[in-house]
């Protein structure tokens, strides 16, 4: 199975735990304020394999705690159930990144114990969801369907949403708190401009709007904050 990037130690990408973070490629979004475009295309450049991946945290096992993968979208790659399970058996927690499209993939980590922590991103309000994937047609009963699965507490979880100056405003986020609502956990992560952006003319929002769109989402879970401003 093909790794398509590593980052060795993060501190911040599982919470509470000391992780790597494992890259793999293929998308079924074309988000245009994406930052890990070059992802997009399940033929990107490997930069090593799973065997190479087992060696690397078998070696680290003392020093990391998880692993945690995104992407791309991990759940469309086949090999991810074997590749969890593994390292699993090393003794690692796992946190999955998702988009929640592929809700049934959700339940059967959960169910086969191969995840501890998933991370789902809610891109918009179910009005502007499509135009905000770059997927204006797109279905969107799996979105909800894998929110209502980790609000059933199957599992640790957080929802996120990136908040992009040209796609959000305030009705954004009082939509989005009534589809979560109940929630542990959800964080805003202000958008930031990188050369891995393909589409031009989308901006970060001011500490004032992040602010406004936390107050206005905070009625609705248990916990919210301001991630990486």
């Amino acid at each position: 199975m093909d790794i398509n990037g590593l980052q060795k130690l993060t501190l911040l990408d599982y919470p509470g735990k000391v992780a790597c973070t494992v890259f793999l490629a293929g998308c079924d979004l074309r988000c245009p304020f994406c930052h890990n475009s070059e992802l997009w295309s399940a033929t990107a450049p490997a930069v090593m394999d799973d065997k190479e991946l087992l060696a690397f945290l078998g070696k680290r096992r003392g020093m990391l705690d998880g692993v945690a993968f995104t992407g791309g979208e991990p759940t469309l790659r086949p090999e991810l159930p074997s590749l969890m399970q593994a390292i699993k058996e090393l003794g690692y927690s796992v946190k999955l990144d998702s988009n929640g499209c592929r809700p049934e993939k959700l339940r059967e980590f959960v169910s086969l114990g191969l995840v501890d922590y998933i991370a789902m991103d809610v891109k918009n309000d179910l009005a502007r969801y499509g135009t905000t994937c770059g997927r204006p047609d797109m279905d969107t009963a799996p979105i909800l369907e894998s929110i209502e699965f980790l609000l059933s507490g199957s599992v640790g979880y957080e929802f996120r949403t990136t908040v992009v100056r040209e796609l959000h405003d305030r009705a954004s986020f009082e939509n989005i708190g009534r589809m979560i609502e109940g929630a542990e956990r959800y964080f805003l992560q202000p958008f930031k401009d990188r050369d891995t952006v393909l589409f031009a003319g989308f901006t970060t929002p001011t500490g004032e709007e992040l602010e406004e769109y936390l107050e206005t989402v905070r009625p609705f879970v248990k916990h919210a904050e301001i991630r990486g401003a």
